[in-house]
């Protein structure tokens, strides 16, 4: 191997352990929040007559569904040694599932505020929230047409790839920041009574957080070109 070669190698080489942390954060916050949801606030419904049921599907969703499937198909594409373009597919088909599964959690977190009569993106959380995931389409749609799609020459696509890579890093940690401020609205609005439940949402949060750093720090550093 190359000195040069073998350097970047050695230097991209944490980057396995940092992806199973990564991993490690998305399934604990995955079964944090199924605890919550299915043991504190009454299971998860979309077609319920129960409007908290309903609401559930909201967060349960915009994480599993579009955060978890952001930072695995972000890490897909970096951390796994494959064919480069056998990467670009996985990554963008990760993506668009993350996409589809995010709509259907921003319409029923729509569907509960119309069955319940409050307005619509009047929070903080909502305007993070709503403009992440507009810019992730329009980040989806920009990969889509520049890396994939016949077209965009060599040299475009050269000077389109750093700002691509970390716009869809900012988002991924956009999106971390809207669904702790998302718990945070949850919680002041709902009011607690058990200590159990507040501790449950504050461990979330925090796997939230661990994951999203962990999912940028793997990125970051990942061993594969």
């Amino acid at each position: 191997m190359d000195p040069i070669e073998a350097h970047r190698f050695r230097y991209r080489r944490p980057a396995t352990s940092v992806t199973v942390f990564a991993h490690l954060f998305g399934i604990l916050a995955i079964m944090l929040l199924l605890v919550w949801l299915l043991h504190y606030r009454e299971g998860i419904d979309l077609d319920s007559n129960n409007t908290n049921r309903i609401f559930n599907v909201h967060p349960f969703l915009m994480f599993f569904g579009f955060i978890f499937m952001m930072g695995e198909a972000m890490m897909a594409y970096k951390t796994v040694g494959a064919e480069r373009k056998v990467q670009k597919y996985v990554h963008m088909f990760i993506h668009f599932v993350a996409i589809i599964l995010g709509i259907v959690g921003l319409h029923a977190a729509f569907k509960f505020h119309d069955k319940r009569g409050i307005t619509n993106l009047y929070s903080l959380h909502s305007w993070i929230g709503i403009g992440t995931f507009s810019l992730f389409c329009l980040q989806w749609l920009f990969g889509l047409s520049a890396f994939l799609l016949p077209g965009a020459s060599v040299e475009s696509r050269t000077r389109a790839a750093p700002w691509h890579i970390n716009l869809g890093r900012a988002l991924l940690l956009m999106a971390i920041c809207a669904a702790l401020t998302g718990l945070m609205e949850k919680v002041t609005l709902m009011g607690l009574y058990h200590q159990s439940e507040a501790r449950v949402i504050n461990f979330l949060g925090l796997a939230i957080l661990l994951f999203g750093i962990s999912v940028d720090l793997s990125v970051s550093l990942g061993r594969y070109i």
